[in-house]
């Protein structure tokens, strides 16, 4: 290996995500040139694109894996993906334990329209809230710092976007198909959850804020 391939390398081991203005700068290539390598190193996995003019690069993959920090690094490559937004509805449920299934797909919640990445890496999917409830979410200061909802968002998002025919089937769902584990959610979480609904002014969801106060008060 020559020193100057040794150099991309180190590069390419430096950053998350890549666009082509950054590849540019790290092959020292530009125009047909640049699409040429980038092919190459696609042909050769080295560059994993994850959508259109954005891609990993296998040597940071590679060393996040390394690290065990795989799952969040994908929640924070989700957050750049499409902008604004912030991991949510299953992937979130799932982090906290309110759902014991774990979410093998990454979920957000965004202010553009609803879209769906798929990619060597995962599936990234996207729903569109409006914007008064476009909040409820941090900027975790983890080793990769992800936008996630809290656990009250979480879960508003989940049930607000999840579509529901009656009153019996929103009650069977809470109680029993969901399998949410309520012991998790304590009056706090109730609280913010309400304020959310408070905000959102859904007939549908402030039924389902009565249903969960009786759950929670019922043990």
């Amino acid at each position: 290996m020559n020193k100057k391939w040794q150099t991309i390398e180190e590069k390419l081991k430096k950053f998350p995500y890549y666009t082509k203005q950054n590849l540019s700068l790290v092959l020292e290539k530009d125009n047909f040139s640049l699409d040429y390598w980038i092919k190459k190193l696609i042909r050769q996995d080295i560059l994993i694109p994850v959508k259109k003019g954005v891609y990993v690069s296998f040597y940071y993959l590679d060393k996040i894996k390394e690290e065990g920090f795989l799952n969040l690094y994908l929640q924070k490559l989700a957050n750049f993906l499409r902008q604004p937004s912030y991991i949510s509805l299953e992937t979130a449920l799932s982090s906290y334990g309110l759902i014991p299934e774990e979410s093998f797909n990454i979920t957000s919640i965004t202010l553009k329209s609803t879209r769906v990445y798929k990619n060597k890496l995962a599936i990234f999917f996207y729903r569109n809230i409006k914007k008064e409830l476009f909040l409820g979410f941090n900027k975790e200061n983890l080793n990769l710092p992800i936008q996630r909802a809290t656990k009250a968002k979480a879960l508003f998002d989940y049930l607000y976007l999840k579509k529901f025919n009656n009153i019996k089937e929103i009650e069977y769902f809470l109680k029993e198909k969901g399998r949410i584990n309520w012991f998790i959610f304590d009056k706090r979480d109730k609280k913010e959850f309400d304020q959310y609904v408070k905000i959102s002014q859904s007939k549908k969801m402030i039924l389902i804020s009565k249903i969960i106060s009786l759950i929670i008060k019922n043990g």
